[in-house]
């Protein structure tokens, strides 16, 4: 009996043995990118997420080291860029920055550029690193306390060197070969390399906005060869930059006398964006004293470039609830009950807005206590629904494919 037992357990186990083993994992690859493809970064995982408006669904994520990250997207070749931070014990030990380089069509890296362990890193990265317009040079702000630049030759994929700035910070694109940034008297500075990266020569305007009275935020937009920065009380500042020197256009307001009475403000942590077909102005704006500025927005105005004429009046509702990353109701009677509380009573609590820049523009916006994005038609102002889960929460958008570049 014994050795029938112990033949059957034989049997058994030789056939267990047999099962082929089970695959795990694939790769799956992305089409060509589309219009209606955002991505959101998230504070809390350290990530950035590929969000599907039309299709409501995450498409991929890159990661990015210790903190905020922010993707930037090369124009004439299949790159994506992520200045990105790393300690040897997750929070602390030895740090090492590196430019990551990322296939758009796996979300794969490939590639890194080692660069000075001195990179800005903030809870918001806009004008932290900047492409040129030939995407021959990435700059990278560093802030130690002094600020400095980190040029990465993304041709050689090289550490090309590093160019101090004259008590000035920030970076954007110039030109071909030329970064902006904003300095603390309320000057711009324009720094231009040479073919191999080095400094070629440097412009220091004299003060365009003052600090002490009415400071800029660094959370511009671009049309064309022109930044647009908005100060704290509302007043946008046109930077001209296709000349050999920085041109400063004339200054309007996004507020007359009685909105300003009204105490109506620009509001959240990335309070502007464009559509660049249409040349209109999107502005995330809310109710507040003075100082406010970062202060969630209930409301985004949309203006027209050319004269500065507001066209038009959206109001938000809450991009919606997450927990641990996962939607507290999307879908079905309950699903819609609770949206139309939603709707109905929460505050919008908006952060951050984007527009997508196809023909049929999507305005989105988010709120870094959602792991979830809002979605409005951009030219209607018509709200289409929520896209979730994005993650723990929904911090810098970009909506970088379709339409004319920058």
């Amino acid at each position: 009996m014994r050795r029938i037992v112990i033949a059957l357990l034989l049997a058994a186990v030789t056939a267990r043995a047999e099962v082929a083993p089970e695959s795990t994992g694939s790769v799956e690859t992305l089409g060509p990118p589309q219009p209606h493809w955002v991505w959101t970064a998230d504070l809390l995982l350290q990530r950035s997420a590929l969000m599907d408006l039309d299709g409501g669904r995450m498409l991929g994520i890159i990661n990015g080291g210790y903190g905020t990250i922010m993707p930037l997207f090369a124009r004439t070749r299949p790159e994506i860029y992520v200045p990105a931070t790393y300690y040897s014990r997750g929070t602390h030990g030895t740090r090492t920055d590196v430019v990551e380089i990322y296939d758009p069509t796996t979300l794969g890296l490939v590639g890194e550029v080692e660069i000075p362990p001195k990179r800005a890193t903030n809870a918001v990265a806009l004008g932290h690193a900047a492409l040129s317009d030939d995407d021959r040079f990435l700059a990278v702000f560093n802030w130690t306390t002094g600020t400095s630049l980190s040029i990465v030759d993304l041709a050689a994929r090289r550490f090309a060197g590093e160019i101090s700035l004259p008590g000035c910070s920030l970076t954007y694109a110039a030109g071909n070969r030329r970064f902006l940034s904003l300095c603390a008297d309320g000057a711009a500075f324009v720094l231009t390399l040479d073919e191999q990266g080095n400094e070629a020569s440097r412009v220091l305007t004299k003060p365009f906005f003052d600090p002490k009275v009415d400071p800029v935020t660094e959370k511009a937009v671009r049309v064309g060869s022109t930044w647009l920065f908005v100060s704290f009380d509302g007043i946008i500042h046109p930077v001209d930059l296709s000349g050999p020197e920085p041109s400063f256009g004339p200054t309007w307001s996004l507020f007359n006398a009685d909105e300003r009475a009204e105490k109506w403000r620009i509001g959240g942590m990335q309070h502007l964006a464009v559509h660049r077909g249409t040349k209109r102005l999107y502005a995330l704006v809310h109710r507040g004293e003075r100082d406010t500025h970062k202060e969630p927005g209930e409301e985004v105005w949309v203006y027209d470039l050319a004269d500065g004429r507001r066209l038009q009046r959206v109001a938000l509702v809450n991009p919606g609830f997450t927990i641990y990353g996962f939607p507290i109701a999307f879908g079905g009677v309950g699903g819609r009950l609770f949206d139309w509380l939603m709707d109905s009573f929460a505050p919008p609590l908006v952060g951050f807005i984007t527009v997508t820049q196809d023909d049929a523009p999507l305005l989105v916006t988010s709120s870094q206590f959602s792991g979830s994005l809002g979605v409005y038609d951009a030219r209607s102002g018509a709200f289409r629904g929520r896209v979730g889960p994005t993650g723990f929460t929904s911090d810098v958008l970009q909506a970088p494919w379709g339409g004319a570049a920058p």
